[in-house]
């Protein structure tokens, strides 16, 4: 670690500059919020970084540029919100790529018990900590507009759980919520459709899923590729844009060169 992250005497942290900027400078989707936004981003990123403690797994050891690139993309879906939306939670651990979680599944009309190991690339827990693979999340930045952010979709997980369920449905005012369920049951049920039919749909269609992971691919599809969420979904995009509080100012990607 480097002097300026010290996590054993720190009671607070600043940022250097030029810390600040080569981060940024790695990281385009920041260059694509509003400047005051861009202010809002580093005091959370400074504060994140003091709360949160990061450890790495499988042999990998983290550097400050490590985390704080990390903790700015952890960040970014807070950025027009109060930093309180990432309360209950601490640790951050990090795999060098993709890592394998045990699962266990419950069959109640015959109670078998099975269990099964899958390769993951990220996953988040209720008040247990954020689990990435720093392979996926390099992918991510070195293609920011391509639609997909492993650390913005993992931390929609985590503001999705704030009401104590993973539903889809961020804390909302009565109202919003209302309007929200309304919305995003209509899309969801239709997205599902599509993908059971074979279709081509703009989202992933892992976000067929289940509704927390329609919202967090919604969510992640939101900070890097805005627009074209926009034109495919727009009633969602609207409804992310009310609750985000925040959009950027994306470039469109374009497809490689290489493809039809």
């Amino acid at each position: 670690m480097l002097a300026w992250l010290n996590r054993l005497t720190r009671d607070r942290v600043t940022i250097p500059d030029d810390a600040w900027q080569a981060a940024c400078g790695d990281i385009a989707l920041t260059g694509c919020l509003p400047p005051p936004a861009r202010a809002q981003l580093r005091s959370h990123v400074e504060r994140f970084l003091h709360d949160k403690r990061f450890a790495g797994a499988a042999g990998l050891e983290l550097d400050d540029d490590d985390c704080l690139r990390i903790a700015i993309l952890a960040c970014l879906p807070v950025t027009g919100l109060d930093y309180d939306w990432l309360r209950g939670w601490r640790e951050i651990i990090v795999y060098p790529a993709q890592f394998r979680a045990r699962r266990e599944e419950h069959d109640e009309a015959t109670g078998v018990v099975s269990e099964s190991h899958d390769w993951m690339a990220g996953e988040a827990w209720q008040q247990g900590p954020l689990i990435l693979s720093l392979d996926d999340i390099l992918a991510d930045v070195a293609e920011p507009f391509a639609g997909f952010n492993l650390v913005v979709h993992e931390i929609a997980h985590k503001l999705d759980m704030l009401d104590g369920h993973a539903d889809g449905v961020p804390p909302l005012p009565a109202a919003a919520r209302r309007q929200w369920l309304e919305i995003f049951q209509r899309e969801y049920t239709a997205f599902v459709a599509a993908v059971a039919a074979g279709e081509e749909t703009f989202l992933d269609p892992y976000a067929a899923e289940a509704p927390d992971e329609f919202f967090a691919v919604a969510s992640e599809t939101y900070f890097s590729a805005p627009a074209l969420l926009a034109q495919a979904h727009p009633d969602i995009h609207a409804q992310l844009k009310a609750f985000y509080g925040v959009e950027l100012d994306c470039p469109v990607a374009l497809p490689d060169a290489g493809e039809d």
